[in-house]
């Protein structure tokens, strides 16, 4: 059949075409959906969005401005409480709480041992190009990750960088490809055996391009001139900083480069050679995912106490790291093919401690004296024994063996040392593992609770006064210099930038869990399999 439309009947021509579509079963103007075809997850250790905001007009165009411009502002996601980037991270990739996920902080207490252990300590697996042994099965739930390799068959890949191996696994989820960070002994980039691929990226660099040998050449100086660092002293800007990573062992040099944003530089060149060498954002059937970490964490080796013009200018050189980064996905992929999310972990709880000369008020709270204390007390309560195991992070760990064989009450045993401990010199506040599941400490109950692993916890919680140090020599933990506790705020901002998302700021509290769904939903697959929140609607 054959059909003549005559030049000038535009309104016959459609409607011919449109009767002639619905008889095919055709939708005149419908619209392919189609995934990105890469996602960027990132996350910034310690980024604070009033910092962004002061300094945004000095920023590039290509890397903060752009994802302000082009996509959505949270700037107060809210994690709950403190938490640390371990388990922010774990938040942000799951859309779950501790309580589900496991992973509570980069650290738990092992009862067997009495002492602290990685979270994602593996014996069962071996390290390449290290000997940490890490895998993510103590992560209870899936990650974003794991859903986009899911959705993808296994013909898409997901991989995840960062300085710190927790993070890096937390990232790449069960079924990612490979997960790697920087050796904190050697510098040298490693991974775990648990995933099936090493990136020969990884060999390459470690060989003929190690981070050690560079280390000694490396310095960190202001990146701009004077004037474009803000509400500074004025003998700061007089006295330009300047660091080199030679002092001391490699281990206190690697730490120290670390904290810098050196790091951050390490991150970003590595991102872009799995870009190139690996082809992300190039495979059908899904989205690749390349998830990255960085950190603006205070830097804790500065000469002076007021470390403002370090953490500006720490600030200068991510945004140029993302420039870079965000230049090369669209020369090799496109952002207009490409979904970009970054989530800063809150700040840390602890803060450079002020010069003496403003008599601030300050305390040193031992962990080791805390612990002989509060076993005297038990002692003279009920009889001799080693009634406390074990102190980590706040949470005093009790003998559970001991206190059934004297037939003590444990919830009462609790109690007591809670009470024994809020009179303690340098404690605001001190709550049993039953209060917190309980949800009865404060008006922040809620939070505590979901945030509290209880596999993991302790039996009684304390909270340091602010401004007092934690000296942590019952553990022998080593601690950077002079750091003092400070009340922390648990909210930081997360951007979301996507071809067919609105651009937008959303100022009210949003719960950091709504990130992983509200991703897979702009991924179009299924949600982590503990995300219980709603996804926030972003589309067109």
């Amino acid at each position: 059949m054959s059909i003549k439309l005559g030049n000038n009947d535009s309104l016959g021509s459609r409607l011919v075409v449109a009767f002639i579509a619905s008889m095919l079963g055709v939708t005149v103007g419908a619209q392919t959906v189609e995934r990105p075809k890469l996602v960027v997850g990132i996350v910034v250790e310690g980024l604070q969005e009033e910092y962004i905001d002061l300094l945004r007009r000095h920023f590039s165009d290509g890397g903060f401005n752009r994802l302000i411009t082009n996509g959505v502002v949270i700037a107060n996601a809210d994690y709950g409480t403190a938490v640390d980037p371990a388990a922010a991270t774990a938040m942000i990739f799951t859309g779950a709480a501790p309580a589900r996920n496991g992973i509570p902080a980069a650290e738990v207490f092992d009862r067997n041992t009495l002492r602290p252990a990685d979270v994602l300590n593996d014996p069962a697996v071996l390290g390449n190009f290290t000997d940490i042994t890490v895998s993510p099965r103590a992560l209870a739930v899936t990650t974003i990750a794991d859903e986009a390799r899911i959705a993808g068959s296994g013909v898409t890949y997901a991989y995840a960088i960062a300085p710190d191996p927790t993070q890096a696994v937390i990232m790449a989820g069960h079924a990612g490809n490979s997960a790697i960070w920087l050796n904190d002994r050697n510098a040298n980039w490693a991974s775990s055996s648990f995933y099936a691929e090493t990136p020969t990226e990884i060999g390459l660099r470690n060989r003929m391009h190690p981070l050690r040998s560079r280390m000694d050449t490396m310095q960190w100086t202001p990146l701009l001139p004077a004037d474009r660092y803000l509400l500074l002293p004025d003998h700061l800007t007089h006295y330009p900083f300047r660091y080199v990573y030679r002092p001391g062992t490699d281990t206190e040099k690697i730490a120290m480069l670390k904290n810098s944003p050196a790091v951050n530089a390490e991150v970003t060149s590595m991102a872009i050679s799995h870009l190139d060498n690996l082809k992300l954002g190039t495979h059908e059937g899904g989205s690749d995912i390349l998830s990255l970490a960085y950190t603006v964490e205070p830097f804790a080796y500065s000469k002076n106490t007021d470390n403002r013009y370090e953490l500006q200018d720490a600030y200068y050189r991510l945004d140029a790291n993302l420039a870079q980064l965000f230049n090369s996905i669209d020369t090799k992929v496109g952002l207009n093919n490409t979904l970009i999310f970054l989530a800063a972990t809150p700040p840390p709880s602890t803060s450079r401690r002020d010069d003496e000369r403003w008599n601030l008020p300050f305390g040193e709270f031992s962990t080791r004296k805390a612990m002989s204390l509060l076993n005297m007390y038990l002692m003279a309560m009920y009889g001799n024994g080693d009634w406390v195991t074990g102190y980590h992070r706040g949470d005093f760990y009790l003998n559970h063996k001991l206190i059934k064989d004297r037939n003590k009450n444990l919830t009462e045993v609790r109690r007591e040392v809670a009470s024994f401990l809020q009179r303690m010199s340098g404690v605001s506040s001190a709550f049993t593992i039953d209060d917190i599941l309980g949800g009865e400490v404060g008006t922040n109950g809620d939070a505590e609770k979901r945030n509290t692993d209880v596999a993991t916890a302790g039996d009684v919680r304390i909270a340091v006064t602010p401004g007092w140090k934690i000296t942590d020599d019952f553990n022998n933990r080593p601690e950077r210099p002079n750091q003092v506790v400070r009340a922390a705020s648990a909210t930081a901002p997360v951007f979301i930038m996507a071809p067919d998302v609105d651009p937008r700021r959303i100022d009210t509290p949003v719960d950091i869990r709504v990130v992983a769904p509200t991703v897979t939903r702009l991924m179009r697959i299924r949600s982590p399999n503990a995300a219980s929140l709603p996804p926030l609607k972003l589309t067109r």
